[in-house]
């Protein structure tokens, strides 16, 4: 097949300058677990070519529920890596750059955020959550973050909404709160993909106990649920992309 033949479907609904605008944006992905590995593979079935990926984990087998590039074949490899290579299998054409880093505080000035057009916030920690909020709308950059994906079965109650919008979403009440309590705002508004629902964890015990606060909770997390918060990621750079060039 070549490679121009897997856009031709795309090409036919969004015509060929704004696929040739998705061909042209650079992304910058942090976080590629169960939310973040769907939106890469949405990004790149649609036409992103330039993209870069930041994940400091390994596959491990309890990653194998909801993350797409894992497998019993690939527990044990660097996510960014196993990410990549699947990706290049759909487009061999595209530019997919891996950084084995974790975002925080002390390491933000290595991503050279104001090179991106697009910074997708896809990371479970409160902390540096809320720290690349800060840093990613102070660029010049499209900023679009998912909130929690955990704990829910009805993929009916996924939305968007502007970030001071969201509701029912407790990682989003806590970052918010942190904000007004530290008198530190975001540079501008920008859209999160959320969900109301939270269910109980009803198995699992023996689980360590986190603080969300400081580090991601361990919670229940399943496919269907963080593949439509990944794509609907994916959809928001592509439906930006398409008004940007159309409109």
């Amino acid at each position: 097949m070549p490679v121009s033949d897997y856009s031709a479907r795309t090409e036919l609904l969004l015509g060929e300058d704004v696929l040739a605008r998705l061909g042209q944006v650079r992304v910058l992905l942090f976080g590629v677990g169960g939310v973040g590995s769907w939106c890469a593979e949405g990004l790149v079935r649609s036409g992103v070519k330039r993209l870069t990926l930041v994940d400091a984990d390994v596959i491990s087998a309890s990653n194998v529920n909801r993350q797409l590039m894992a497998t019993p074949d690939t527990v044990g490899r660097v996510k960014v890596e196993a990410l990549r290579d699947r990706l290049l299998e759909i487009a061999p054409d595209a530019e997919i750059t891996t950084l084995q880093k974790v975002f925080t505080a002390e390491t933000a000035g290595e991503f050279a955020m104001e090179e991106y057009d697009y910074i997708l916030d896809a990371i479970d920690s409160f902390k540096d959550k809320s720290e690349l909020i800060l840093r990613a709308t102070r660029t010049p950059a499209v900023f679009f973050c998912s909130m929690g994906a955990a704990c829910k079965v009805d993929p009916t109650q996924i939305r968007v909404a502007e970030f001071w919008n969201v509701r029912g979403c407790p990682l989003g009440a806590a970052i918010r709160k942190k904000f007004k309590q530290n008198h530190t705002w975001p540079g501008h508004k920008f859209r999160c993909v959320y969900d109301e629902e939270v269910l109980p964890n009803r198995g699992g015990e023996g689980l360590p106990e986190t603080d969300l606060f400081n580090k991601a909770q361990i919670n229940g997390s399943l496919a269907h649920i963080t593949a439509i918060f990944g794509m609907t990621l994916a959809g928001l750079v592509i439906q930006d992309v398409y008004h940007k060039v159309v409109d």
